[in-house]
Parts: C-alpha cells; structure tokens; sequence
C-alpha cells in the first residue's frame, strides 16, 4: 500500500522531497518502487544513499544487501560484488550473509555466457560457489550453489573439448590428446569424458599407438557401454583388428587399474 500511495504522489519515485528530508522508511520504500518499476540502477543509487544517511540503522543493513541484489539486476556485477563483498565483511554472522556470498557468487557465474571466452570467471565462481556450499550447507543457497557449481565444471570441460577438437580436426593429434586428457583426469563426472574418450581412441590410432587406444576403448566400454561413442570406438578398433582391452602401461592404464578398484568417477 505505501509503495502504491508513493506511486500515485510522484508517478515516480515518491514525493519531490530532498533524500536528506526523508526518514530511512521513506528512502527503503522508494528503493524498493524503483526495484518494482525495473530501474535497478536507480534502486541501487537509492539505496547506497539510505545506507549513507542512516548509517547504523537497520534498514541501513537491509539495504546494502538490497543494493548488491540491485546492481546485479542491473548487470553491473563489478559493483554487485563489491556491495555484497561489503556485506559479509560488516555482518558475517548475520542471516543474510549467505545471500551476500549467493550474490558475490552468482556476479562471477551469471557471466559465463559462452564457451569461447576466457575461462578465468568460470574459475572465480567455483571458487565462490564453494564457498556458499561449504559454509552454508543448510540453507537454501546451497543447494542452487551445488547445481550451478556443477554446470560450471562442465563448461569448463567443455572448453577443453572445443580446443582439443580444434586440433583434433587439423590432425594435430598429440595436442589434441592433452586436452582430451584433461577432461579424462580432471573432469570425469562431466558429461563429455565419453566423447573425450572416443576422441582419444581416435587419436591414438592415427598415431599408431594402439596399446592407449585399446586401453580408452576399454575404460569406455565399462563405463559407457551403451553410449554411441563406445559403438563408435568398437567399430574403430575392431576394424583395424584390436580388441577392446587393457594393454601396455600407459597413463590410461593406471585410470583402468584404478577403475577396477571402485576408485574411477
């Protein structure tokens, strides 16, 4: 009701009076129509004013988490985390600190638009979605962490794949092998060790080394047998006469000793 009577007297933002004359209510309410009306940007301002005003007040609490939440909404993620990141250093045991961590989180994580960039922001928000994960267990926050945190590996898997595709295409293969390894030894529980695995079936046998590419072929085949990828790797190897079987010693033979000891994925 107070939002609408605001609404009604201004048609903006609440009655044409100076910040300074109104009371912390008064401020938190016009941040919040700003928020309603989709001008994160002015919500932010709003609130960083209230905060300066009425410094050791509540809402003065309230609505520093308010403006991290604002400036996200605006995209500016720079001035989200550096709001949330105030938050948790001024009130780490208060409720809302695993939001603040949430925000700072989701300010690395909402950037990860696309394969093709640069991998560091993947990097930061894993690091600030454990955070959350590991120091808010119980809260609701978690639990969106977990899943974020999950699809963020896998981008980063997928990076890796997408290079080592690249090389892979231009028969680079010894490259295109350290990538694919990568995701073997550092990103198993994503969804592309099977491809990685198929791909290095492929590599290995155009360089003739066909030990490593019976031994990929295997470790396929026990996990992902009924994947078109082990079809594939199956046909290729038979093809060429070779079984899908540990043989040598390579570094994939030591993944597929440590398979058989319950220690793989």
């Amino acid at each position: 009701m107070a939002v609408t009577l605001l609404a009604a007297c201004s048609g903006r933002d609440g009655p044409k009076v100076p910040l300074e004359n109104q009371s912390a209510e008064q401020i938190f309410q016009r941040a919040e129509y700003q928020l309603e009306v989709k001008r994160a940007d002015d919500a932010a301002v709003t609130f960083g004013e209230l905060e300066r005003l009425y410094p050791y007040s509540e809402l003065a609490k309230r609505a520093l988490i308010m403006q991290a939440f604002a400036y996200h909404q605006d995209k500016d993620y720079d001035q989200a985390r550096a709001a949330a990141q105030r938050y948790i250093d001024f009130y780490p045991a208060d409720e809302d600190a695993a939001y603040a961590q949430y925000l700072l989180a989701l300010s690395y994580y909402d950037q990860i638009d696309e394969v093709g960039r640069d991998q560091g922001l993947t990097f930061q928000a894993l690091q600030a979605l454990r955070v959350v994960i590991e120091n808010y267990p119980d809260t609701e926050y978690a639990r969106s962490a977990i899943l974020k945190f999950d699809l963020a590996f896998d981008h980063l898997a997928a990076k890796e794949m997408e290079i080592g595709r690249y090389y892979h295409r231009r028969k680079h293969f010894t490259a295109s092998i350290n990538r694919f390894r990568v995701v073997v030894e550092q990103f198993q529980t994503t969804t592309h060790t099977a491809e990685a695995l198929y791909r290095l079936v492929e590599a290995y046998v155009a360089l003739g080394l066909f030990a490593e590419a019976q031994t990929a072929g295997a470790i396929l085949g026990h996990n992902y047998q009924s994947t078109e990828w082990y079809k594939d790797a199956y046909t290729l190897l038979t093809g060429k006469g070779l079984r899908v079987e540990l043989a040598g010693d390579s570094w994939l033979s030591q993944i597929y000793r440590q398979m058989l000891r319950g220690e793989w994925l």
